[in-house]
C-alpha cells in the first residue's frame, strides 16, 4: 500500500539532515518499507515523502518510531491509485 508522508522537523535535527535521514532509510528499510520519494517544501510541512508500505502496522510502527527519536511528526496518508479510486466509486453508486 502506498502513503503519503506529510513531515515537520524537529529544530534540533533541521541541521543534522544527513544522519536522520540515514537513521529513517535504516527503519523503513527493516520495517520492509520502500521509500519511493523525498521532497522538501516550505510551509506547513517541511518534507512530503511516498512509500510502499507492506501494510498498516508497519507504517504506524514507523510513525511512532520517528517521533520517538525526536526527529519531528509524520501524518500518514493512504494513497490510492486511480483504478482503485474508480472501482470505489462505482461501489459506491451501487
Amino acid at each position: 500500500m502506498k502513503y503519503v508522508l506529510l513531515g515537520t522537523l524537529d529544530p534540533a535535527w533541521a541541521g543534522k539532515q544527513a544522519d536522520r535521514l540515514k537513521k529513517g532509510e535504516a527503519k523503513l528499510k527493516e520495517l520492509g518499507i520502500k521509500l519511493e520519494s523525498i521532497h522538501y517544501t516550505q510551509g506547513k510541512y517541511d518534507f512530503v515523502d511516498v512509500v510502499d508500505a507492506p501494510d498498516a502496522e508497519a507504517m504506524l510502527s514507523f510513525s511512532v518510531w520517528y517521533a520517538t527519536q525526536g526527529f519531528g511528526r509524520i501524518q500518514s496518508l493512504p494513497a490510492f491509485e486511480p483504478k482503485t479510486f474508480e472501482a470505489a466509486t462505482k461501489r459506491a453508486a451501487r
